[in-house]
């Protein structure tokens, strides 16, 4: 009896310390799983925007002896005008490059999922393929579009009988900022085709068929049943869309540098040639634009989920 008793301490026994070890294990794993990526965002992302707010407190560029100013770079933020002629062109692109982008992958991919197209997956690799190209490319490529001299867009308009000259669409005030516009809009549109004709085929094939025999053209299934139930995706997108399209500056770096005469500037290439530029240096005032561009963008963010509410339709 004795000897069962101490055999079944020592299984006993034997259990606990396995499941410790096995408690530990895990916690080890989990450590060494989360450690690198939560330290990655430590250094790269939530010390430097920490730092940013320090820095946005001081007349400083970056090399000399910081002096603190308080909040007067903000202040002189909210006197700039060129902060709000920045921000006015950003709020063009935030407009139209994401209807532009979503309107041209909706459209695509329900033909896509819809219509008895030959080479589907051929066609998607086609629209994803900008999307392969680097934003500097993607400029330079359509920098050679808008080009006066031998560019395809004004050989395209004479070819049309449309005589255009040497016109230089990223060279004047009054067309350079619509012509950043279809770079953004082409370098998107393909990733958006392929999320949402991925999502689209998830929709029952029974729902299509039912409005088919009473009688839902094209126009009306797509708008009453495939927009619905894919609506948590869509804003999603418009989401990432619209704040791509405030604080991105790549297209309009190369395209024209926020010329000409400043018709292009947007807020995130202010900042940077503020920090970083040749002609002057002023970090304390740039990271002071940071701050504000990054409330803008939590303004920009609750609107724009105050907009597209959250409805997720069933079926």
């Amino acid at each position: 009896m004795n000897d069962r008793i101490g055999v079944g301490i020592r299984q006993n026994t034997w259990l606990q310390a396995w499941a410790q070890r096995s408690q530990t294990q895990k916690y080890i794993f989990l450590l060494i799983a989360i450690v690198p990526a939560f330290g990655g965002y430590l250094l790269f992302t939530l010390y430097p925007n920490l730092v940013s707010v320090y820095y946005s407190l001081l007349n400083w560029d970056g090399i000399s002896t910081p002096k603190f100013v308080g909040f007067e770079n903000y202040i002189n933020l909210l006197q700039d005008r060129y902060v709000w002629r920045a921000l006015s062109h950003n709020a063009v692109l935030m407009i139209f490059v994401p209807a532009l982008v979503i309107l041209f992958s909706l459209l695509l991919a329900y033909l896509l999922t819809n219509k008895s197209y030959k080479g589907v997956g051929v066609l998607k690799v086609l629209f994803f393929f900008p999307n392969v190209l680097s934003s500097v490319v993607i400029a330079l490529l359509w920098a050679f579009i808008y080009d006066g001299s031998f560019g395809l867009l004004n050989s395209l308009l004479r070819l049309v009988g449309i005589e255009i000259g040497d016109f230089y669409w990223i060279g004047n005030t009054d067309t350079a900022l619509w012509a950043i516009i279809p770079p953004s809009v082409w370098g998107g549109v393909g990733l958006y085709v392929v999320i949402f004709s991925n999502a689209m085929i998830t929709i029952p094939k029974s729902l299509y068929e039912s409005a088919i025999l009473e009688g839902a053209n094209h126009m009306t299934r797509l708008f009453k049943i495939t927009i619905p139930l894919i609506m948590p995706i869509i804003r999603v997108s418009v989401l990432f869309l619209t704040l791509g399209a405030l604080k991105g500056f790549e297209n309009v770096l190369v395209l024209t540098n926020g010329g000409p005469a400043g018709s292009t500037d947007v807020i995130g290439l202010y900042m940077f040639n503020l920090a970083f530029g040749k002609e002057f240096h002023n970090y304390g005032y740039a990271s002071a634009i940071g701050m504000f561009l990054f409330v803008f963008l939590v303004i920009v963010k609750l609107v724009t989920d105050k907009l597209f509410a959250n409805r997720s339709s069933e079926y």
